[in-house]
């Protein structure tokens, strides 16, 4: 994932949103963006790869902004991030955030944002504090709002809570935000420590830092493997479950592509098995002559929004359009389209899961890392040895003249299987 970033001492100079249907400016173009105020950090921009920079333990000179922090921070802070995981799936277009009050050193008042369009994690969490909010000492994991929205302002929630103090995670990057909070803030006589866990609170939304920084939705590619490296249409043991990684997923990302050819005729939407889970919008390939039927799913679970694309006008079963599923006739599908559409819809997050018929996916494949779509990617590898299928779907791919660099890899075990997270670094 290419971002842009600047770094100076413990503050990040968040980076001017672009318009969703346009193209990110070029460098130059981007510094003419910045404010007078900013001519003396325009110098230390730099691209970068995957999440936003971290960040150096120095003074802010220019903000006003203590950046020092104490251990103690760094513990209320992950419990910032505890708190905003439970809204997964939720506050999309929102980022997760949670925040915790602290007093004489014992935790007073606990709240994350819910769902967008609610009241954000600080009124939460000074709710729950009362009047023990006064001279407490602030915790949240993304800088707190300055401007109208949905809801008032939180930094003006703190000042008339009268808090001392407050430890922000990581600055906001959406440009309404950007410094804005942290300088209402500081203004009002409060003291205000930026940049602590930073990492770990980028990595809580790196869906919605994408989006503010490029514009697009955050899209990450899921295949399975066997164990002597051939694709697979299988997902693991228990993988699909409710705690699996899988199912999780499908609760974690606003939309799921997926291919017709994995099921047959009729179409089993995948579905998050999370308790209340906010299933994905399904997006469905069909490029197949036969029709297509939807199997209704069982009465108490909701279907959520599903489209499908086609390039073959009688693609789909009158009970699909009975059942008010869209569908869109293309003479040629690919991921231009569908970014597009996703972008319209307003998505942060979009997962491209390569079940079935993997040539059904390997244009959109070669498109998305030649035009830098791909952001991020999850295998899974089976126990299974799977003999390779002619010719080899991957050779492609493999043959790509254009250099690909795996950054942040990670691994975990699921049951018997293994998953691989990693980003992608064109070279």
């Amino acid at each position: 994932m290419q971002t842009l970033c600047s770094s100076l001492g413990d503050c990040t100079l968040a980076v001017p949103r672009f318009p969703i249907n346009a193209a990110p400016p070029n460098f130059a173009s981007f510094l003419s963006t910045l404010s007078p105020s900013n001519d003396g950090i325009k110098s230390s921009l730099t691209f970068g790869c995957g999440i936003l920079k971290p960040l150096r333990k120095s003074r802010c000179d220019g903000f006003g902004v203590k950046c020092a922090a104490s251990n103690d921070d760094g513990f209320y802070i992950r419990k910032c991030v505890e708190l905003a995981r439970k809204a997964v799936g939720f506050t999309s277009p929102n980022p997760l955030v949670g925040c915790v009050i602290v007093k004489d050193g014992k935790v007073v008042g606990e709240g994350f944002h819910p769902k967008a369009g609610q009241p954000h994690a600080e009124v939460f969490a000074l709710r729950d504090a009362g009047d023990l909010a006064q001279s407490s000492t602030a915790y949240v994991s993304l800088e707190p709002c300055n401007h109208f929205g949905r809801t008032p302002p939180c930094t003006e929630a703190l000042i008339k809570a009268k808090v001392k103090k407050v430890v922000v995670g990581m600055v906001d990057p959406n440009p309404v935000v950007a410094f804005k909070g942290v300088e209402r803030l500081r203004d009002a006589g409060i003291e205000v420590v930026v940049g602590v866990e930073e990492e770990l609170c980028k990595s809580l939304n790196e869906p919605y830092i994408h989006r503010m920084l490029t514009g697009k939705p955050f899209l990450t590619l899921r295949y399975s493997l066997s164990v002597n490296g051939n694709l697979l249409d299988l997902l693991g043991n228990g993988v699909a479950r409710c705690g699996g990684y899988y199912s999780r997923l499908l609760q974690e990302y606003d939309a799921v592509v997926t291919s017709s050819s994995l099921f047959g005729e009729n179409l089993s939407l995948p579905a998050s098995q999370e308790p209340g889970a906010n299933q994905p919008i399904r997006i469905v390939i069909h490029k197949y002559p036969s029709s297509l039927n939807l199997i209704p799913p069982a009465s108490n679970e909701a279907i959520g929004k599903v489209i499908i694309f086609t390039d073959n006008k009688t693609a789909t079963a009158p009970a699909v359009a009975q059942q008010g599923i869209e569908t869109v006739d293309l003479d040629q599908i690919n991921l231009d389209v569908i970014m597009d559409y996703c972008n319209r819809q307003g998505l942060c997050s979009v997962l491209l899961d390569t079940r079935g018929c993997f040539h059904e996916f390997e244009e959109l494949i070669k498109e998305g890392i030649k035009k830098n779509y791909i952001n991020k990617f999850v295998t899974e590898i089976l126990p299974v040895w799977d003999r390779c299928a002619e010719p080899d779907p991957l050779r492609t791919l493999k043959s790509l003249e254009q250099g690909v660099k795996v950054v942040n890899l990670k691994s975990k075990a699921s049951d018997q299987s293994v998953i691989i997270e990693g980003y992608f670094k064109l070279e």
